[in-house]
């Protein structure tokens, strides 16, 4: 995808952050709309597809990551959470509520045009690097054209970076994934050396593969290493 053909979603109250941040993804060719308030963006998204969304936490009328949990349940958009919270633990909840990247303020505009290029990439390239497009495992059917898991027909709804996790899961089972391999693996799973996002993921997607971590019949915890699909 040209950086032309992006549009981006930007939710931010600081009028003079997003129009800097605006001006400087335009001028990268990136097409930006921005809503400072977050009680129009479920309606908005409803008329409007966007490619991504870079969304505030700190935001009026309504908490940022109540906000990206609805988005993230109603909307299949890659998010990107820009906030001056950077602690671990608002890492962690932001992707426990369906972020796909965190990006501490102050931040660098060259590095969210990176972060940005990587998540839509990472995307494309989910739904064409393979030239199986269908993949069946247990219950479970992959559609990887359309980037979609389904459970005995029914799809699932998961982020992206879920997705990429799974799927890098499901093209390496039986081998054993170190947190640290997942990370690098993953493209656009950028966030930094926090493995414990990973945890998260692997939690959430438990939960939607119904798996019990106790006796897994998908993503087993192998004690100090990581994790593995069974095969």
């Amino acid at each position: 995808m040209a950086q032309e053909d992006i549009c981006v979603l930007m939710v931010e109250d600081d009028e003079i952050l997003a129009e800097l941040i605006s001006d400087y993804l335009q001028n990268c060719g990136i097409t930006v709309e921005v809503k400072s308030d977050p009680t129009t963006v479920m309606e908005y998204l409803k008329e409007t597809a966007f490619d991504l969304i870079i969304l505030d936490l700190t935001l009026p009328k309504m908490d940022g990551l109540f906000l990206c949990e609805r988005i993230s349940a109603a909307f299949d958009v890659p998010i990107i959470i820009s906030s001056a919270r950077d602690e671990v633990s608002d890492k962690v909840l932001g992707l426990e509520k369906g972020a796909d990247d965190y990006l501490p303020k102050p931040y660098d505009p060259r590095e969210l045009v990176a972060r940005i290029n990587a998540m839509l990439r990472r995307k494309k390239s989910s739904t064409s690097s393979s030239s199986v497009k269908e993949e069946i495992f247990g219950d479970f059917k992959i559609d990887k054209s359309k980037m979609v898991i389904y459970h005995k027909e029914s799809a699932l709804d998961l982020t992206v970076a879920e997705y990429g996790v799974l799927s890098f899961f499901i093209n390496q089972r039986g081998i054993v994934l170190s947190r640290g391999t997942i990370l690098d693996a993953v493209e656009g799973l950028s966030w930094e050396s926090d493995e414990r996002s990973i945890d998260v993921i692997i939690s959430r997607l438990r939960s939607k593969l119904f798996d019990n971590p106790r006796t897994p019949t998908y993503i087993e915890s192998i004690r100090g290493v990581g994790y593995r699909m069974k095969s």
